[in-house]
């Protein structure tokens, strides 16, 4: 149509039983108020699997008013509008939900408002005082929830975004479009948000709104997908233009220093100086530079990871994005530091967020195995030797008071708890390979029955897919194992140091104790209860030592204190190095949020 002015799009998606009595009604409306020629339906058609495609082929082949727009792949509702929008002749884009629920006497509003030139957008609402809307409990609570947030946090003036009954102009589509991120269901807000903040001319305005066939509140569309999209959008308009290279690495260098403060929270900073001072300092720099020698090794691990997931790094860069994670593990609550390194990755290799959190959890789940191992072993050989009452009493923490004695018993706890989470995790990973049945599909589609769910299913599968690549190759399995008990021993390496710079005698039951109280304080450190562990670690191992060796509590604890300190301060001046040298600051961990939605989509393109 070579004068077309309008083009209606019908987002459609299996709507075999409703979309022609859509169309034919769209076409009567339409053609009370537009002259004819002027104006097309086009039904965007996208990726259904019920007899929608051949209805909509059959319409636009009788009335050349009519246009189906296929997709062979699942789109999205954002996607399908924009794929459609693309190839529509109209200058005004509009378009509505299939099931008529807004009624369509407002079309003539919403058409001319922006036709007209007075407005670039117009959008229904539900939410103004004038409208008329029969709204259940199970749809009006979460949509006046969300509509709450999104003018919250994203300082939107609208009352509703997400009414399916929206027009805009070719020329705000063409300048808005390629900013939109989302592809399903978040795209209306986003689109609305973004308008605002360019200062486009956007009119709302009430309409009469009656839901239509059942719905519900969706778990993984509406809680996981909408909230991560508020968040990913408030990022990327309101805190990333405001972050310059010289705020980065400012606030950087200020969460490393708050590091720092926080262990002070857990820790006399005296206390420290006064336990190095009585030993020997240069002994006690030994135990650093050992500790420093594992710091490669885990950057090779990690590129062995990555390695087997197809992405091939240098292992100088990996060992740099280690550093600056565990910095951050270190800074931020609840191991937020992992975020980081997902971060660096993405930002640094392309490699998609999916993939980086899927190797992290792998490198976890070795890490976990390891030290499991590694007390499990030393615990049966102590108890084989006949310790079982100075292991029991290592175990409670007899032998130690205080503050001490309650952080170790919690520790000693948490560890336990841990051990046998990491043992069940490998033998359900193993275990998953080994079935037919799709457990991550099944479970998500408990929780949801939204044509989203198989788009988050699809995410998640790749997550685990990843992790079984890495767990179940005997090649990667044994090399990443290696490096994993290298590591750790390196950790016990340096406490075994710091006994020497205290001037005790390296024994054989010195080193096997010592391995068992360092992997249990590790195994406690798992769960973020203390920034960076600290206290946890000290608790642990000093009421594993004490009773064991002839080491005596104030001792152990001392010794306690230097160990972590070292490997605390080790961290912490790697960190600092590696983000000079990548130009990545701490303060950059949430910018994950504006980016995941994208490195989610290259995870699916993958697979």
């Amino acid at each position: 149509m070579v004068n077309t002015q309008v083009s209606v799009v019908l987002p459609a998606y299996n709507e075999e039983d409703s979309i022609e009595q859509t169309v034919l009604i769209s076409l009567e409306t339409l053609a009370d108020f537009l002259p004819a020629g002027t104006f097309e339906v086009i039904i965007a058609e996208d990726g259904c699997e019920d007899r929608t495609p051949d209805i909509a082929t059959q319409l636009a082949e009788t009335d050349d008013r009519i246009r189906h727009v296929h997709s062979d792949e699942r789109l999205g509702r954002g996607g399908a509008l924009e794929f459609a929008f693309n190839q529509a002749n109209g200058e005004t884009l509009v378009y509505y939900d299939t099931d008529l629920a807004t009624d369509m006497r407002h079309l003539e509003e919403l058409v001319e408002s922006v036709r007209s030139g007075g407005y670039d957008l117009a959008t229904g609402s539900r939410w103004l005082p004038e409208h008329q809307a029969e709204r259940p409990a199970k749809r009006g609570i979460p949509s006046l929830g969300f509509n709450m947030l999104v003018r919250t946090i994203l300082r939107s003036d609208l009352k509703d975004h997400q009414c399916g009954f929206k027009a805009i102009s070719r020329s705000a589509f063409e300048q808005l479009g390629p900013s939109i991120k989302d592809e399903h269901w978040f795209w209306d807000t986003e689109l609305l948000v973004k308008a605002q903040r360019e200062g486009f001319r956007v009119k709302e305005f009430s309409v009469n709104w009656e839901p239509k066939g059942d719905s519900k509140v969706d778990l993984v569309r509406d809680v996981f997908g909408m909230g991560s999209q508020i968040l990913r959008t408030f990022w990327e308009l309101s805190v990333s233009p405001r972050i310059t290279q010289r705020v980065s690495l400012g606030a950087g260098t200020l969460l490393v220093a708050l590091a720092i403060l926080l262990m002070t929270q857990y820790l006399n900073p005296q206390t420290i100086f006064n336990e190095m001072a009585g030993a020997a300092p240069e002994i006690v720099v030994l135990s650093a530079i050992i500790y420093s020698v594992s710091w490669p090794l885990r950057g090779i691990r990690y590129r062995d990871i990555l390695n087997s997931m197809g992405f091939h790094e240098q292992w100088e860069f990996l060992t740099g994005a280690v550093f600056i994670s565990q910095t951050g593990n270190l800074v931020f609550p609840a191991r937020l530091g992992d975020g980081v390194r997902a971060y660096v990755v993405k930002a640094r290799r392309s490699i998609p967020y999916a993939s980086g959190f899927a190797s992290l959890a792998a490198e976890r789940v070795f890490d976990l195995l390891t030290i499991t191992v590694l007390a499990g072993t030393v615990m049966i050989g102590l108890a084989a030797t006949g310790s079982v009452g100075e292991l029991m009493s290592a175990l409670t923490g007899e032998m130690v008071g205080g503050d001490t004695k309650q952080s170790g018993q919690t520790a000693v706890y948490v560890a336990a708890a841990v051990g046998f989470a990491a043992i069940g995790a490998v033998v359900a990973i193993i275990a998953s390979t080994h079935t037919e049945a799709n457990l991550v599909r099944t479970t998500i589609s408990r929780l949801s029955d939204d044509s989203y769910a198989d788009y988050v299913a699809r995410i998640v599968e790749g997550f685990v897919a990843d992790i079984q690549t890495v767990t179940t190759d005997g090649s990667t399995f044994a090399r990443v194992g290696i490096s994993s008990l290298a590591i750790w021993t390196f950790d016990v390496l340096t406490a075994l140091t710091v006994f020497a710079a205290f001037d005790y005698p390296l024994t054989p039951l010195l080193v096997a104790v010592s391995f068992f109280a360092v992997s249990v304080g590790n195994l406690a450190k798992v769960l973020p209860l203390t920034p960076g562990g600290v206290g946890l670690y000290e608790g642990a191992f000093t009421i594993i030592v004490a009773p064991l060796t002839p080491v005596s509590v104030a001792a152990a604890l001392s010794i306690a204190i230097v160990d972590h300190a070292v490997k605390n301060i080790v961290t912490i001046l790697g960190g600092i190095v590696s983000m000079v040298w990548l130009n990545v600051s701490l303060t950059t961990a949430v910018e994950q949020a504006q980016t995941v939605d994208e490195g989610t989509k290259d995870q699916i393109g993958d697979t």
